[in-house]
């Protein structure tokens, strides 16, 4: 469980839902309102650095999903209905006005697409910044395929293994926010990496093959304009935790997931694929923010 008697978000209030309270932080004007769905294991502040510079020119939101930072506690994983149906709660009881361009990060562009078919006359656009996919199984290579789809709400490490973990993504996150003002960076850092917070980061995703069955059940994907943007480079905040014998090149190690958006972008009636090179999976937002930024007025 988080401490909620831990110091109070940097930004944000808080607004009441079906299971809990959730942290909300809207700025700007305009419509239609962007609405950032963060990526597995992470929350709404990660985002401050492209939702400051969309709010320059239209309605910004980034939230924390229950379970995760400032948001009440909740048992991880949820379901995506349960995740989907809190957005659009939150959204309501925020009096934020629709229709939204859902931003989905990794585990949020999953999220993302199973709001716009849940939701359709809600969402204006998406864009799906390196999206989880239902599809990706069939691109990966066996033996990740079959890691994914063994994904399990029952694992746990042992403390000195989650303590080094989290000194490792500390270490690389800190290093990728130093230009950030301390009095967002630091409270981020301590609420996304404390012992508590963290463990909760990695029970988020536990339940990766039920959302994929979730949201194929959801039927298909609206018609809407969608933009994929596909991180080519390395993930800098991961290599460290990666054995130098099992890392691969980028371009290997991205085949997969640009093949499945290239095809998924093909498929859609309004797709696009837009390839970032200098960017990896974790830290699209922040190395490449003059990306993300551009896709959303794109596909306004």
């Amino acid at each position: 469980m988080i401490d909620h008697d831990a110091p109070e978000a940097p930004l944000g209030t808080r607004y009441a839902v079906a299971d809990g309270s959730m942290l909300l932080h809207r700025s700007g004007t305009g419509g239609p309102t962007v609405v950032f769905l963060a990526g597995g294991g992470m929350f709404g502040l990660y985002y401050w650095n492209v939702h400051n510079l969309v709010a320059q020119f239209t309605t910004s939101v980034i939230h924390d999903r229950l379970g995760m930072g400032w948001s009440d506690a909740v048992d991880l994983p949820r379901s995506g209905t349960q995740v989907t149906d809190d957005l659009r709660e939150v959204l309501r009881a925020a009096a934020v006005p629709g229709p939204y361009v859902l931003v989905g990060h990794s585990l949020g562009g999953l999220y993302a697409r199973l709001y716009a078919k849940r939701f359709p006359g809600e969402v204006a656009g998406l864009v799906l910044l390196d999206p989880t996919h239902e599809d990706i199984v069939g691109y990966l290579p066996a033996k990740d395929a079959r890691r994914l789809e063994d994904t399990d709400t029952d694992v746990e490490f042992p403390p000195e293994q989650l303590d080094a973990m989290r000194a490792v993504f500390r270490a690389a996150f800190g290093r990728a926010l130093a230009d950030w003002p301390a009095e967002i960076r630091e409270p981020l850092l301590d609420r996304g990496f404390g012992r508590a917070g963290y463990r909760q980061s990695l029970r988020e995703p536990m339940n990766i093959p039920r959302l994929f069955d979730e949201v194929r059940a959801a039927g298909p994907d609206p018609d809407l304009p969608v933009i994929f943007v596909c991180a080519m480079g390395t993930d800098e905040f991961t290599a460290d935790l990666v054995p130098p014998e099992s890392r691969k090149p980028p371009a290997e190690a991205n085949r997969p997931k640009h093949s499945l958006y290239t095809d998924l972008a093909a498929a859609l009636p309004r797709g696009e694929i837009r390839c970032v090179e200098d960017a990896g999976h974790s830290g699209i937002a922040w190395v490449r923010p003059d990306a993300v930024v551009q896709a959303i007025r794109d596909v306004r």
